[in-house]
């Protein structure tokens, strides 16, 4: 008998099958081990996209609030300053660069690798010389994720990452000494240069590479400690749209003409931006693999149903179910794990990435241990972003995978005959 497609009836049997016990010929064991591998892959897919995301803009987030947008530094070479490229007269640069649309700010820095010391303990670090003004205007260095002692006594001191003191075992109001080899010409050779700074203001922007290894100086005082009174090293460039820095380089560099060379935070950080890019593909592709797998689980669950019910399907084609009733019986079995299972991994993905701050807590409290090492990840805790789109790309691999996988079990207990299946009954 010809019937509507999806039938009440097509459903009531398809639903008895799935919650009948194996020994009644049912398979609500194997259906139970599809949902859970089905809803675990695709929980799974869920949270490593939002890791990965997330830890793409977190990076970019840091990497643009303590750092320059743009970097401008001078194509021609000073001999009387060791050959270094410096910039003259870099307020009327910086001035010409502040009048463009789109620029927020220019400051003018004097920059250079050295050795810091305190308490007996010696580290590299990278120390920039920048104005109290300018340096108020980096987000992360005046609204750190934590900050020690007052900017504002800055001028009369030395800012330093957390990570610096944390090495040389510095707080607030202790004297840091600065040594760099790049010295003082004398008659018995270089002499280096020392110098020692109190400690005003101890920040932590939340980058293992900027806490352990930046301090920010004074320019006046940098320019001194470096014998570049009157010059800068570079001028550091803050835009409205970091992203479309590139995009405005034609324009600053007719505003400052051929002499400069620019170098944005897309260049500086390109290479772990496209690691970070083929990683997130690379990684969907392969927890696409266990979701087919997980999802293989239900053809192997319908092939024992269909052969269990060898009896009853014969009973029914007998009936005057057609074909297609009965194949759409079975594909209601197979889709119905399918899709319970991607919508309870949605959901378990979804709240495990929300709260994976806090899981991570957890696990490091009953642990006793610490699960991520920002040393080597950069970032101090374990960063996630949900975002629609990967949780919709997601559920639809889910979804497609069990529809289309159990397409041929059930054509196959379409197929078969009533006779085959009633002839030893």
């Amino acid at each position: 008998m010809a019937t509507k497609p999806f039938a009440a009836f097509e459903w009531m049997i398809a639903w008895r099958y799935l919650r009948a016990r194996r020994a009644e010929g049912g398979i609500s064991v194997i259906a139970w081990y599809a949902l859970i591998g089905v809803m675990l892959g695709v929980g799974t897919l869920i949270v490593v996209q939002a890791v990965m995301v997330g830890f793409r803009e977190e990076f970019t987030a840091r990497v643009l609030g303590a750092n320059p947008h743009s970097t401008v530094y001078s194509a021609i070479y000073d001999e009387a300053h060791n050959g270094a490229a410096l910039i003259v007269d870099y307020e009327a640069e910086a001035d010409k660069l502040r009048a463009l649309p789109g620029v927020l700010n220019v400051a003018p820095v004097v920059s250079g690798q050295m050795m810091a010391s305190g308490n007996n303990r010696n580290i590299g670090i990278e120390m920039i010389g920048i104005s109290l003004a300018d340096l108020q205007k980096i987000p992360l260095i005046s609204n750190p994720e934590q900050a020690i002692g007052s900017l504002d006594a800055f001028e009369g001191g030395i800012a330093i990452g957390d990570g610096v003191a944390r090495e040389l075992g510095l707080r607030v109001g202790d004297l840091i000494t600065l040594t760099s080899l790049n010295g003082v010409p004398t008659p018995f050779g270089i002499a280096p240069r020392i110098n020692n700074y109190r400690v005003t203001y101890i920040f932590k922007v939340g980058r293992a590479d900027i806490d352990r290894t930046r301090i920010y100086l004074p320019i006046a005082d940098a320019q001194s400690f470096f014998n570049r009174e009157g010059f800068a090293d570079a001028l550091h460039v803050f835009v409205a749209e970091p992203s479309l820095i590139d995009d405005m380089r034609p324009e600053m560099a007719t505003a400052v003409g051929p002499d400069y060379i620019f170098w944005s935070w897309r260049q500086a950080n390109q290479s772990i931006l496209d690691a970070l890019n083929v990683e997130r593909r690379m990684m969907f592709i392969v927890l696409s693999l266990v979701v087919l797998i997980a999802a293989m689980n239900i053809i192997s669950g319908l092939v024992m149903l269909v052969k269990n019910k060898g009896r009853d399907i014969g009973i029914l084609r007998t009936m005057g179910l057609t074909q297609g009733s009965i194949m759409r019986v079975f594909f209601i079995c197979g889709s119905l794990i399918g899709i319970i299972g991607t919508l309870l991994g949605v959901l378990m993905g979804s709240l495990f990435a929300t709260y994976i701050r806090e899981i991570q807590a957890l696990v490091e409290w009953v642990s006793g241990g610490q699960i991520w090492d920002p040393s080597v990840r950069l970032l101090t805790s374990v960063p996630a972003v949900l975002r629609a789109e990967d949780v919709i790309a997601a559920m639809s691999l889910g979804l497609i995978l069990s529809l289309v996988i159990t397409i041929a079990p059930a054509r196959k207990a379409a197929r078969l005959s009533p006779a085959e299946a009633l002839r030893y009954e």
